[in-house]
């Protein structure tokens, strides 16, 4: 992904002294004051952008000279814009392709410092400055399987290796997997922009590791397709905004159970990429929902809505829950309508332009805020002591809908707040203490009213009877009519007046 770079404040954080070799680091977020045009390394994209969301960056030197890039799992080369002035010309060039646009330049080695490592002689691509928008001082690092990098297509293994691998090759003692957290720039309640780290789990997130092991699904290599981090979803692990499961049927030929969708997990993705039918189901019955087939801000189709209501969907990988933050299942483009109000679009986007026979749903930033990301690298990192099967482990970040739902009115306002029947069991549990007693005195009082209108009856029935032959009286007429004078419409999860 290429960007207009902001400039960010990056520091290293106090390390737990029994942890050896394990580094982490700030991720810091900002808005895009201009488009982001996707980079087309995921095989079949082509035209994605967003012109309103967030880009994570991290600090690495290279040369001695700083520079501020943004993290990209989606990729596996690092590039630069700008010229580093102590280092080595390789005599080769590569480039990068991107959805529109691309990155070409010289193939350049000089020592880098990333994370508290010091590597010597990395491969870099060093790319002129200003061009697809990209400014002196920034660039992007990729953190995808090494089997992605033109790089070291170029130069070969161990000479053009990406730097994670490098890292990983050169410090035997550090796990090899990678954590990313990342923050909501929006949520003025989310004031932490994120982290990544490099064998090593956050405090206060050490339960990632007891997370299903998601397998990593592995493609048969050709010149023309990249191995991405990408996993199954559960069959039926789609729950729309009223509860019920979305229908799917995968279009990758190899899944052996066609009702598993395979899903790439891309950090420089803005929006996710889901299929047209799974679009629809979580925002066409939103009230004033339309569907728009090129919307030019985001190069392609998607579902305008209001901003101020609130869709709850979740997703399910490895039998566990994981819910969307309702902020991040729409997005504001400062759109209105003729009104006044605020217009958005839906968070999750049709695939129409990124469809690919070897995936069917690409999870960036709009889905990956949800969760904190455990990605183990095993026999995808280029380090001849390590031969495991490599796996990602997710960590919902976003389970108290509750509070999700509160953070939403308050940024947003909310015209209805629909959570999925999962959602509310997990509130209802914990919220038991205060429930039971609540519902004991909320039958007492029906008791006691009850009894109160039994009384009532008896004496009316000692001073007054109605004879059946008498009319009706005005009142019953009325209530009868209501339900076909104009009354409401009950059952229906999208009316938001109720």
């Amino acid at each position: 992904m290429k960007h207009l770079s902001i400039p960010l404040l990056v520091s290293f954080l106090a390390l737990p002294t029994e942890l050896v070799g394990a580094i982490r680091l700030d991720v810091h977020g900002r808005r895009a004051r201009h488009p982001l045009q996707r980079r087309g390394s995921v095989t079949g994209s082509s035209g994605l952008t967003d012109s309103n969301n967030i880009q994570y960056y991290v600090n690495l030197t290279l040369g001695g000279q700083d520079f501020e890039v943004e993290i990209d799992t989606g990729s596996a080369d690092l590039y630069v814009a700008g010229s580093v002035t102590n280092s080595k010309d390789t005599g080769k060039s590569a480039g990068v392709t991107y959805a529109v646009g691309a990155v070409n330049g010289e193939i350049r080695t000089t020592t880098m410092d990333f994370l508290g490592y010091t590597v010597e002689d990395q491969a870099y691509l060093q790319i002129a400055a200003n061009s697809n928008n990209q400014t002196s001082g920034t660039g992007l690092i990729g953190l995808g399987p090494h089997t992605g990098s033109n790089i070291q297509s170029t130069l070969g293994n161990g000479t053009g290796n990406p730097p994670l691998d490098r890292i990983f090759h050169q410090n035997t003692s550090t796990p090899n997997y990678l954590t990313v957290l990342l923050g909501r720039a929006d949520d003025k309640f989310d004031d932490v922009p994120g982290n990544i780290t490099i064998g090593e789990v956050l405090p206060g997130y050490g339960n990632i590791t007891s997370q299903p092991k998601l397998n990593v699904t592995e493609l048969k290599l050709t010149e023309s397709s990249a191995q991405h981090w990408q996993t199954l979803l559960d069959a039926d692990g789609i729950i729309g905004p009223d509860g019920s499961v979305v229908d799917v049927t995968t279009g990758v030929s190899t899944t052996s159970n066609d009702k598993q969708l395979t899903v790439v997990f891309d950090t420089g993705y803005s929006l996710p990429q889901v299929p047209s039918d799974v679009a629809k189901a979580f925002y066409e019955n939103v009230p004033g929902a339309q569907y728009i087939d090129d919307v030019s801000s985001l190069a392609g189709p998607a579902w305008q809505i209001p901003c101020d209501y609130e869709i709850n969907v979740t997703f399910k990988f490895g039998g566990n829950s994981y819910p969307i933050n309702p902020l991040d299942t729409s997005l504001s483009l400062g759109a209105t309508d003729s009104d006044g109000k605020a217009l958005c679009y839906g968070g999750f986007q049709p695939i129409n332009v990124a469809k690919s026979d070897l995936y069917d749903i690409i999870f960036g930033m709009a889905f990956l805020r949800n969760v904190y990301m455990l990605i183990d690298y095993g026999d995808f990192a280029d380090n001849a002591t390590t031969r495991a099967d490599p796996y990602i482990q997710l960590l919902s970040v976003s389970n108290d809908s509750t509070a999700l739902h509160s953070d939403f009115v308050a940024i947003r306002g909310s015209a209805s707040w629909n959570p999925t029947s999962e959602s509310t069991s997990t509130w209802v549990k914990d919220h038991l203490k205060l429930i039971i007693p609540l519902s004991i005195a909320g039958a007492l009082l029906l008791i006691g009213l009850a009894l109160a209108a039994v009384g009532m009856c008896r004496r009316r029935r000692a001073t007054r009877y109605q004879p059946l032959s008498d009319p009706a009286p005005q009142e019953a007429h009325d209530l009868h009519l209501m339900r076909t004078d104009g009354a409401p419409t009950y059952g229906n999860p999208w009316d938001a007046r109720y």
